[in-house]
């Protein structure tokens, strides 16, 4: 799989107060602690695979579907990589509308990092 890098702008670290943001060791160790992992890419910007046990919610849709968030519980976005505006974005919006900064996560190297580090990935549903 080959990964453009060649279009976004680079995202900042922190993509919203109060939301923390992590790096592969601290994604995996959310998830092993219960997070819900959110696949916010677009469905033709998914080039076929994303992290294992990924939920798709696009980013364009989260504040319509963020009814499947659980405040209780971390909820880790993310998106095609540190370029991308996509998690972040949808981030804003989840606070924009009232969910609570403490129970999000953003995972900025996205797909990409995650690809580059030969982390294991699963066709999307």
């Amino acid at each position: 799989m080959a990964v453009d890098t060649t279009w976004g702008e680079l995202q900042p670290l922190q993509c919203a107060p109060g939301v923390v943001t992590v790096a592969e060791l601290e994604l995996i160790e959310s998830l092993r602690s219960g997070a819900l992992l959110l696949d916010t890419r677009l469905p033709d910007s998914r080039s076929g695979v994303t992290i294992p046990g990924a939920v798709s919610i696009p980013h364009n849709e989260i504040a319509h579907r963020s009814s499947e968030l659980d405040a209780s519980r971390v909820n880790v976005l993310f998106c095609n990589g540190p370029q991308c505006p996509q998690s972040p974005d949808a981030i804003r919006e989840l606070l924009k509308n009232g969910f609570p900064a403490s129970a999000l996560a953003y995972y900025r190297g996205g797909l990409h990092d995650w690809i580059t580090l030969a982390m294991p990935t699963e066709p999307v549903a």
